[in-house]
């Protein structure tokens, strides 16, 4: 009775608001000098390193009270299990990951007999691997786990360890893999008869993977079908209500994602797809969405994956800003992110390139091409990702065209980035671009008919995927070597589609561009209406992107872009008035 008396105190005040600790703490420090029996006293232990690990910063009491639950019982518990994952999660947050893998493995080797707890445990050691980027023991531990949740007859549990190694494997890229692995996750979740929220959530983990598989690849026609499922099952979740009847069988007892977070995640990848196929007002609708939600999940949940889903929604954002000729408000979102990495390191690392990336496509859009070449050069240092690799090196390439004056090292680039040899990686879209940068390339050199070749390609790669921006450049740009060879009927034929495409997009260079030629090519052809009213909208475009140019240069966050070393600054000094040339622009 006294045992129960001082447990109830201490969960009372554990649970008021806010969180009573010092008297839960002292209430559960009492039951110890009463020598309660072995078990008992195994439990409070393991209590009290909870309380402490998740309430104070104490980490020292909170480790000594879960060595002591860890080994105070000889018999292989629940409470030992428990407060092995507890402590291993301590360990790693003081940077003792070697500490934390030999606890796991050998509470792994002894929890057989416990479904739930071996399950559980392998998820655990599997993540600490990931975060360690060895994914191939992580890989190897979530196989075990597929088998053991298999034997211990629980498909629902095999199929979550499954489609965590599918997702491995597409990280690593070993698609020979990943192929029929997705295959027979597919026939499970289709298979599995069980609570209509969990089978809808393994098929939107399903549907993810298939979906995120197709846009690494480029190929953003082809995605639309599985994209559609994903957003029809998202749906289904949201009129499903959560009944509290737990499964019978205890290795069942696992979420992939809150119902919350899928939301998130499906808006996230809708993103994704709206931003590659050029449609730049439905990815600002959805991220508007997501991130209204994300801000909400955050008041109350302090998951990491929210703030990583809001790093990537950025991302996706600042490059539809960069296109529509909003590149102040792309520069403030830039220095959102800055600020999101500065409260996490690991977030930092794993999005440094792709930040360092976003400040060089900004340096391009202001015509700060020294800069620009000095993000992408730190962005290329800083990532191991083939795609982003590939894509980094294209843009680079297009700095140095516009410089004109650094032959050597665009050789070099546009060697590496061969699209009709050897191309580094399968995205379809960023095979396309290659493609579209030397065509580019010749251009600039007077190779007209290489040009027309390398677009051609381009043109018939981005249409069959319907990648839209790729198309509306491949178009203005071939319009422009027409009318340079004074084929103006055939000039006209390309502009005119570019300019319906760019206004659609909307990509705002490509309608200044267009409306440029499209002035040029009226005048020549004596049609004085047209030309005046394609010299009118050329202004129009020119003074939109005028005054964001200034208002970005002026910005204190401008000086972001002088940024390659170390973790993002975190103050700003402010800038006097743009620092960088109008003219390319205009």
């Amino acid at each position: 009775s006294w045992y129960l008396a001082l447990l109830g105190l201490a969960e009372h005040f554990r649970t008021s608001s806010p969180p009573k600790v010092r008297l839960c703490v002292h209430c559960l420090q009492a039951v110890l000098p009463r020598k309660p029996p072995a078990r008992m006293e195994a439990r409070t232990h393991l209590q009290l390193g909870s309380v402490l690990y998740h309430h104070t910063r104490n980490g020292d009491q909170a480790r000594g009270h879960l060595e002591k639950a860890v080994s105070g019982i000889p018999q292989f518990e629940d409470v030992k299990f428990e407060a092995a994952s507890l402590l291993s999660e301590l360990y790693c947050q003081e940077n003792s990951v070697d500490t934390a893998k030999p606890l796991l493995r050998k509470a792994i080797q002894i929890s057989q007999q416990t479904p739930y707890w071996h399950c559980r445990l392998l998820f655990q050691l599997a993540q600490l691997h990931t975060l360690e980027k060895d994914l191939v023991s992580a890989c190897d531990l979530l196989g075990v786990g597929a088998e053991y949740a298999r034997v211990v007859g629980s498909e629902y549990t095999r199929a979550l360890f499954l489609l965590s190694k599918g997702m491995l494997l597409l990280m690593e890229r070993k698609l020979q893999e990943v192929h029929p692995l997705l295959t027979l996750c597919g026939q499970i979740v289709e298979n599995w008869q069980g609570n209509p929220i969990q089978k809808e959530s393994l098929r939107v983990f399903f549907l993810v993977l298939q979906v995120t598989h197709y846009l690494d690849a480029g190929q953003v026609k082809s995605v639309k079908p599985c994209l559609k499922q994903l957003q029809q099952c998202i749906q289904t979740i949201s009129t499903l209500h959560d009944d509290e009847i737990l499964p019978s069988n205890p290795a069942d007892l696992f979420h992939w994602l809150p119902k919350e977070h899928m939301c998130v995640l499906v808006y996230l990848v809708t993103v994704m797809h709206s931003m590659q196929a050029g449609y730049l007002e439905k990815a600002q609708k959805y991220t508007d969405k997501a991130l209204m939600q994300l801000e909400k999940l955050k008041m109350l949940d302090c998951s990491p994956i929210l703030s990583s889903f809001q790093v990537i929604l950025l991302e996706h954002i600042i490059m539809c800003r960069l296109v529509t000729g909003h590149k102040a408000t792309a520069l403030q979102e830039i220095s959102q992110v800055c600020q999101l990495c500065q409260q996490s390191p690991r977030l930092f690392s794993n999005h440094a390139a792709q930040l360092h990336t976003l400040l060089g496509l900004y340096c391009i859009s202001v015509n700060c091409m020294d800069n620009a070449e000095a993000q992408f050069t730190t962005a290329l240092r800083l990532t191991t990702h083939q795609e982003l690799w590939a894509f980094i090196v294209t843009n680079l390439a297009s700095v140095y065209i516009r410089e004109g004056n650094r032959h050597q090292e665009l050789y070099s680039l546009l060697e590496r980035i061969n699209p009709d040899h050897n191309f580094p990686v399968s995205s379809h879209c960023l095979r396309a671009a290659a493609f579209y940068i030397r065509g580019l390339f010749s251009f600039f050199q007077g190779r007209y008919n290489e040009a027309k070749r390398f677009l051609r390609e381009t043109l018939k790669m981005s249409n069959a995927e319907d990648l839209n921006r790729l198309t509306a450049c491949s178009l203005v740009l071939l319009g422009h070597i027409f009318y340079v060879l004074g084929n103006h009927r055939e000039s006209n034929n390309m502009v005119v589609p570019a300019m319906q495409l760019a206004s659609k997009i909307p990509d705002m260079s490509v309608q200044l561009w267009s409306s440029a030629l499209l002035r040029d090519l009226n005048k020549a052809c004596g049609n004085a209406m047209d030309a005046h009213e394609a010299a009118q909208m050329h202004q129009n475009f020119s003074q939109q992107l005028l005054q964001d140019h200034i208002e970005a240069c002026s910005l204190p966050e401008h000086n972001l872009i002088t940024w390659t070393d170390g973790p993002p600054p975190v103050q700003f000094q402010a800038q006097n008035g743009p620092t960088t040339s109008l003219a390319s622009l205009l």
